[in-house]
């Protein structure tokens, strides 16, 4: 094992000959060795730094995982497809508009995550275990990638859809693969849509093999003990097996803004054109008062299209009404087939069941 100076030297070494190569292999070393000696925030900014010049001096970042390629990530074994997606995370927390429980908590796993070095040293360990639920559309999947932008650690989304296999067995093999890749280094892994998997094991309509993933899940993040965080996310918290709950080691409920927040969301969001003066942008929030984060980030943008098309700016009060209705409609037509769709579930027959207690998530 090379020491410390070691590595250094060669450092100097390949940017003097201008051996690109060379100097990337050296500091690739040199971030594992600093990750070794548990340094592990000097280790992330060097490879933030890395990641960023490769870059600028290639024309396409296919993976943000240095050392790492597409053939190192797990695959299902029948199919051959891919079980994950590297993003290099892009928004910050900064950029969101969260309730300030929400805000607070995250900074709280934040700075426990980047104090790690500190807590270990008293036998303590920061919250790598976060459960994200609540309504869709309210923040829940681009919190976690700001997080992992405040960490500077890649984004690992875990696909869902390529992970449940119809072949018995398979998807908890899958999981595995997936954690056994997790571990590897520090990373994000967002399980997002997380009752696909986690579905309470009462539920008679669901059939023996997803309960077996269940338990297979539990069994995995218990013993899970990886630099790497994970961050299960949820639209359907009541659906979630009680088991689940005590497994995290914090839970974040996202709700759907409030008039404050309506008005900053849309106002962050139509800053380039601005507003017409005299627009009563406490009326609008209260009539939008119910739509989640992305249906009000949805009538700010469809409001600057039209703005931008018809060359008429600063928006104006009839455009962002006209917006806001047409959101409205959106809305309403998805609540509809929603309900419909439920309701077509529920007429299947069912066999007794016990009632199962949901917890609800603390704010």
């Amino acid at each position: 094992m090379s020491t410390t100076g070691e590595l250094v030297s060669k450092l100097i070494q390949a940017f003097m000959i201008g051996d690109r190569d060379a100097f990337r292999t050296a500091a690739e070393k040199y971030i594992a060795e600093e990750r070794r000696k548990n340094h592990h925030i000097l280790a992330r900014d060097i490879e933030k730094l890395l990641l960023n010049g490769a870059a600028t001096t290639t024309s396409t970042k296919t993976l943000s995982l240095i050392g790492t390629h597409a053939t190192d990530l797990p695959h299902d074994k029948e199919r051959g497809v891919v079980l994950v997606e590297v993003i290099d995370p892009k928004r910050t927390l900064e950029s969101l508009v969260l309730a300030q429980n929400v805000q607070h908590t995250l900074d709280t796993i934040i700075q426990e995550n980047r104090k790690m070095d500190i807590l270990r040293s008293y036998g303590l360990r920061p919250a790598s275990k976060i459960l994200f639920c609540g309504p869709p559309g309210c923040g829940k999947t681009i919190a976690a990638e700001a997080v992992a932008q405040a960490l500077y650690l890649p984004l690992v989304l875990v696909r869902f859809d390529a992970i449940v296999s119809s072949y018995l067995g398979e998807t908890a093999a899958n999981l595995r693969k997936v954690f056994d890749f997790v571990r590897t280094r520090p990373m994000v892994a967002l399980f997002d849509e997380f009752d696909a998997i986690g579905k309470s094991r009462t539920a008679e309509e669901e059939h023996g093999e997803l309960k077996r993933v269940v338990n297979s899940f539990l069994q995995m993040l218990d013993g899970f003990r990886g630099e790497t965080m994970i961050i299960a996310a949820t639209n359907h918290q009541g659906l979630l097996d009680s088991a689940l709950w005590r497994r995290f080691d914090e839970i974040v409920f996202f709700d759907r803004p409030n008039s404050e927040a309506i008005r900053e969301v849309l106002l962050r969001n139509m800053k380039q054109l601005g507003l017409e003066q005299g627009i009563d942008l406490e009326l609008l929030s209260r009539d939008l008062a119910g739509m989640s984060h992305a249906d009000i980030e949805r009538v700010a943008l469809d409001a600057t299209k039209v703005a931008v098309l018809a060359d008429k700016y600063p928006i104006d009060a009839e455009t962002l009404r006209s917006s806001a209705q047409n959101q409205r409609r959106r809305v309403s037509l998805t609540n509809n087939m929603t309900s419909k769709a439920e309701k077509h579930v529920s007429q299947f027959p069912k066999t007794d069941k016990k009632d199962v207690h949901i917890r609800q998530a603390k704010e």
